[in-house]
């Protein structure tokens, strides 16, 4: 059986990176009784991936893992002793059974993801918001919107124009719905660097929180928890 774990990260943990989240996770299983399956060989090791691990420095209200139980437990048993041996700053907000395809992993499947941007506290801004509504509508008309994205080997010019599925400024900041996955992945300081350099402004000190993760078109997102159901 295969089952999908969403959970948030937030508070002093978000500077953990992604190998610190997967081995409290592995000594959260252990504490928490869950039935999770193991690998074979002279090494064994338990069964979970991620859906698109999270860059230090940003919190989360959508993170998703997937791993293989030996046994059913129920959800609401498995949510209860999960968070009764996390550490502050992890948090599990629902554990649901999905289909057992391969290609249908939180890895494989996820195409976008939703964040919130927000100026960090303690820094001089008029609102929650780093951009204008009438300046954000100026930027995204744009045909393009080329960048230099650089990666450990090379770097090269990259149109993030038709990346960016969504944008909004918000009374609690500014709203990005973006492309996420092993095939296209926009981070969000990409589009937030992009903007202050087209409006030639000072760039504001950001925090970059994401709300969710989903799977299939931009035209037809589903959000990876609702690709589940609850053990009963």
């Amino acid at each position: 059986m295969k089952v999908r774990i969403k959970f948030r990260k937030y508070g002093i943990l978000r500077f953990i990176g992604h190998l610190d989240v997967m081995r409290c996770f592995q000594k959260a299983m252990r504490r928490a009784d869950i039935p999770i399956a193991f690998t074979g060989g002279y090494s064994p090791h338990m069964i979970m991936s991620f859906a698109q691990p999270l860059g230090i420095g940003l919190t989360s209200d959508g993170e998703y893992m997937d791993i293989e139980l030996r046994e059913p437990v129920p959800s609401s048993r498995a949510v209860q002793a999960l968070n009764a041996v996390m550490p502050e700053g992890l948090e599990v907000v629902s554990f649901r059974q999905i289909s057992d395809e391969k290609k249908a992993s939180g890895m494989t499947i996820v195409s976008a993801a939703d964040y919130l941007v927000t100026v960090k506290d303690g820094a001089a801004a008029p609102s929650a918001s780093p951009f204008r509504a009438d300046k954000l509508e100026a930027f995204l008309a744009q045909p393009s919107i080329p960048v230099l994205k650089k990666t450990k080997r090379s770097e090269k010019e990259l149109d993030i124009r038709p990346l960016i599925y969504g944008a909004a400024v918000k009374k609690e900041g500014l709203f990005l719905r973006l492309a996420a996955g092993s095939a296209d992945n926009l981070k969000p300081e990409l589009v937030t660097g992009a903007f202050y350099r087209w409006a030639q402004e000072e760039p504001a000190p950001l925090h970059f929180h994401r709300l969710e993760l989903y799977a299939g078109s931009p035209q037809e997102l589903k959000a990876l928890e609702e690709l589940g159901q609850d053990i009963k």
